[in-house]
């Protein structure tokens, strides 16, 4: 990879993570951008990984005591994603292609058809407790949503962001805050199964990784300064591109092998 290239995917990847941290979805751009310029989709996806859990560290460090990160439920949902992300990483040559990329784009409809319904969910502080049957419902999410972090993660984030706004009842800022960090244990334990079976450009990665911590901080600082009825614009734009994307993008899915699922996600 000459210097050129390895600038702009620097450039990109930065511009990226300062989007994706309000947004998520940060693989859906970067994984295609490496297989355009050549990179081995198996070594792009791993050393996607590796600059996910540095741009979550980044933005991270932004939210740190700001009061910001919902801490009540952190130790089990972060057990949970650790649990999620590691069969996720193991399952990926045992899952059907097309079932996982039907339930990703049914899941992206569902979110945006919730989030019209609900269009002040995530918005003022909840009042009271959320019911018991959310809270049951939040934490089977992360788990879910936690395979298929470790599995990917193109759209990870941005569905628990929404699973933790519309069943945990937090503002988007909270979420946001939370699901980084989650990101961050998920990513962390995706990247070190990829790591032991030597897929990682450590080089490329590390580069990459810099670019994304430090867009993590950007978009983390942006987060903070920005209203939740801005992050909810920012979000649902988002989503509505990704319901765009993840529909298209499932109907020409060939049918082989797990490595298809991963290209046509991203």
């Amino acid at each position: 990879m000459s210097l050129f290239q390895l600038l702009v995917l620097t450039v990109i990847f930065l511009a990226a993570s300062v989007i994706s941290v309000i947004s998520g979805s940060t693989s859906l751009i970067t994984v295609p951008v490496m297989l355009m310029f050549g990179i081995e989709p198996h070594t792009a996806i791993a050393t996607n990984m590796l600059g996910l859990t540095l741009m979550s560290m980044g933005s991270t460090v932004s939210f740190i005591g700001k009061g910001v990160i919902a801490t009540q439920r952190l130790p089990l949902l972060i057990g949970l994603t650790l649990i999620g992300s590691v069969l996720g990483a193991l399952l990926v040559l045992v899952i059907p292609p097309r079932s996982i990329s039907l339930v990703i784009s049914i899941a992206m409809v569902v979110v945006a058809f919730l989030s019209i319904l609900r269009r002040d969910a995530g918005l003022t502080p909840a009042t009271g407790e959320c019911s018991q049957i959310s809270e049951y419902c939040g934490y089977a999410a992360t788990f879910m949503l936690g395979i298929y972090g470790g599995f990917f993660s193109g759209g990870y984030v941005t569905l628990l962001t929404a699973a933790y706004i519309l069943l945990f009842r937090m503002t988007f800022i909270q979420a946001i805050a939370t699901t980084k960090l989650i990101n961050f244990f998920s990513s962390l334990v995706a990247t070190l199964i990829f790591a032991h079976q030597g897929i990682v450009n450590y080089h490329l990665g590390l580069i990459l990784g810099l670019a994304m911590f430090v867009g993590g901080i950007i978009g983390g600082q942006l987060s903070l300064r920005l209203t939740n009825v801005w992050l909810q614009r920012i979000y649902l734009a988002v989503v509505a591109i990704l319901v765009i994307m993840t529909l298209r993008k499932s109907q020409q899915q060939p049918p082989s092998t797990s490595l298809h699922l991963i290209t046509a996600l991203g």
